[in-house]
């Protein structure tokens, strides 16, 4: 197997999205990621041949992809990260639709560090109540004022 290699960013993606239909339907299929990640599956192929050559997945005749060992850490990696950055936006009470753009937007760009010090701060928050409705009264008084520019 080559030596460890970070994947890209799409990379991420895919090793994402094979865990959540592997979690889900228990198995992922190249037509269902290019349904889910709205891409060709001609593109679908190639990615996955890449991960293959990485060794983050193997395809198992009538099981369709599996995640290598690496890849299945990988994948998890990329889960937590997710899971942290919707609980944090949750709590500062973004809607739905603007956590999945910014989290899509920023979640390949942060560090672990980063990553653990936003979980800590969520936690904290959810500990502590109080600090985080003066967040959200601040933010909200925030909204009635002029904005800057």
């Amino acid at each position: 197997m080559p030596a460890a290699t970070k994947p890209s960013q799409s990379a991420e993606d895919y090793l994402e999205r094979i865990q959540e239909l592997i979690q889900e339907k228990g198995y992922a299929r190249m037509v269902d990621i290019a349904s889910s990640l709205k891409v060709r599956q001609a593109s679908v192929t190639s990615m996955v041949q890449k991960l293959g050559d990485l060794g983050f997945v193997k395809y198992e005749k009538y099981r369709g992809l599996v995640l290598t060992e690496n890849g299945r850490l990988v994948a998890e990696k990329i889960q937590r990260r997710h899971e942290t950055l919707t609980r944090f936006f949750s709590l500062l009470g973004l809607s739905d639709e603007t956590q999945q753009l910014d989290i899509e937007g920023i979640e390949h760009h942060l560090s672990g560090e980063t990553v653990d010090s936003l979980a800590d701060l969520a936690e904290f928050l959810e500990e502590n109540p109080e600090v985080l409705q003066k967040i959200l009264r601040k933010r909200q008084d925030g909204k009635k004022r002029p904005k800057r520019e």
